[in-house]
């Protein structure tokens, strides 16, 4: 009678409670389109349930993506996200609003300028991905057009970078066939050496990478010391900057450092708006010194959206709102709010190193802001423990930390971890990760004491059942030896 009542009940579709509705005994659709409607609580609940099993974007240090913004900068999102800014004749004040942010970030990155006018162009994009996508494209196109101009080859183009690049140059070689030529990082060296990737120049080389805050370890690498190299052997070879961490935090916490459009070979730069820039994912920019460095036929005219208008982007559709949430940014804060958040995470991330260090770690990092506020950082020699950084990594975790543990690039061979020091990671969410890696390693070391004594004692019992064991085999061989030799004597007549 209860399983009746039960099903009858269940029934409805609409109850006074979301848990007491049909839906919540039942699986949630994941192979087909379900048949019916759920209304609208119900399906809002079950999401979130479902989410809810997802980790803590604040305690998520593995992430360099923008976890905090303002409840205003919130409100500007939702109330554009239904605008797309690839549209520019219906919502043409996003559009201008796309352009004074490259223009901005053209100022911030030294543009030349022309009439009181930087000369640098460029687009938003979904992340830096995008980004490099058609700075690579640009480069090869670039080249593929002076040697066909001069009538030689053009079935081999390389591109020069280190071996901790971040995954989507890796991408881009392979995507649009170009050789990839790496500097290989050492044990002691994580970021390229200039020489090496001088060295590797020819006539096929569409260009080199250089990357300012490293994904392995946030170092920025020596663009000024390639830019040098370049012009001391009269190679007018290309530089791209991938600023996609480094772009935003550089200019206001190392402003003296040379690394941006006033080199002579830095044509291009990437930088991630959903980084440091503050923004919620994925915004990303792309920026080149001049329109002479983006080839004519990569950019499109279409004219179906009710004007004549370019375009030099992988996605069309693409949304305002992050656009507009970047602009937020950079108005609410200006130079002084950046430079106040990016000096904040940078001693920050100098505190975190420092008590790491004291615990034993081997720091990898830089800090003083030599390099973005990030800690890399490995088990040191002497602390002697028999486990290893995803050891600790996975109990970090039990009190909701993601500190992730991963191998240095390949060549360097090692493991290592890294804590990624963003805006909402105070001092006092800084120290709580002290107390609990404290935490981890103590208990890390009683397990690693306790699983000791538990295999000596295994090992004991079984030397104990061995020599049990021996003793009865030769008791037992003794005895039917013994039993042989009477056996043999014959009684005497």
């Amino acid at each position: 009678m209860s399983g009746q009542l039960s099903k009858h009940f269940r029934g409805s579709s609409r109850t006074s409670n979301v848990y007491g509705s049909r839906f919540a005994s039942q699986d949630m659709p994941s192979q087909y389109f379900p048949e019916e409607e759920m209304p609208k609580d119900v399906a809002y609940r079950m999401i979130k349930d479902d989410l809810v099993l997802d980790g803590n974007p604040m305690l998520n240090l593995a992430s360099f993506v923008t976890t905090y913004m303002e409840e205003e900068a919130e409100k500007l999102i939702a109330e554009s996200s239904n605008k797309n800014v690839i549209d520019q004749e219906e919502y043409p004040k996003s559009v201008e609003i796309e352009h004074r942010c490259i223009n901005i970030l053209a100022s911030l990155f030294h543009s030349p300028s022309e009439n009181e006018q930087a000369t640098a162009v460029g687009t938003a994009c979904i992340g830096s991905s995008e980004a490099i996508m058609l700075a690579v494209l640009a480069m090869k196109k670039r080249w593929q057009n002076a040697r066909e101009a001069m009538g030689k080859d053009t079935s081999s183009p390389n591109i020069i970078m280190s071996s901790g690049v971040q995954v989507c140059w890796e991408k881009a070689a392979r995507y649009f066939e170009i050789e990839e030529k790496f500097v290989l990082c050492t044990t002691t060296r994580y970021v390229i050496d200039p020489v090496q990737a001088v060295d590797l120049v020819d006539e096929n080389t569409i260009g080199i990478c250089a990357i300012l805050g490293t994904t392995y370890t946030g170092q920025y690498e020596d663009v000024k010391g390639i830019n040098d190299l370049l012009l001391q052997r009269g190679l007018d070879t290309p530089i791209h900057v991938d600023a996609a961490s480094g772009g935003f935090v550089a200019p206001f916490v190392n402003p003296s450092l040379e690394w941006d459009f006033a080199l002579s070979n830095v044509i291009s730069i990437n930088v991630s708006g959903h980084k440091y820039g503050l923004v919620y994912p994925g915004i990303g920019w792309a920026l080149w010194k001049s329109s002479s460095y983006l080839p004519d036929d990569l950019i499109f005219n279409i004219d179906y959206l009710g004007s004549d208008q370019l375009n030099f982007t992988l996605n069309f559709s693409k949304p305002a709102s992050h656009i507009i949430a970047q602009y937020y940014q950079m108005i609410r804060l200006g130079r002084r709010g950046y430079t106040a958040i990016m000096a904040n995470l940078t001693d920050t991330a100098d505190y975190l190193a420092s008590q790491l260090s004291t615990l034993g770690f081997t720091i990898m990092s830089e800090g003083g802001g030599s390099g973005l506020p990030v800690v890399a950082f490995r088990l040191g020699p002497q602390q002697g423990f028999l486990f290893d950084e995803f050891a600790v990594s996975a109990k970090l975790r039990e009190r909701g930390w993601i500190v992730p543990a991963y191998t240095m690039a390949a060549d360097a061979g090692m493991s290592m971890m890294r804590a990624v020091v963003r805006e909402d990671f105070s001092r006092s969410r800084c120290a709580s990760l002290i107390g609990d890696m404290r935490w981890a390693l103590r208990a890390l070391v009683e397990r690693e004491v306790l699983n000791v004594q538990r295999y000596q004692a295994y090992l004991q019992s079984q030397s104990q059942n061995l020599l049990g064991m021996k003793t009865v085999y030769l008791e037992k061989a003794c005895l039917e030896k013994t039993c042989v030799q009477v056996s043999q004597v014959e009684p005497k007549a």
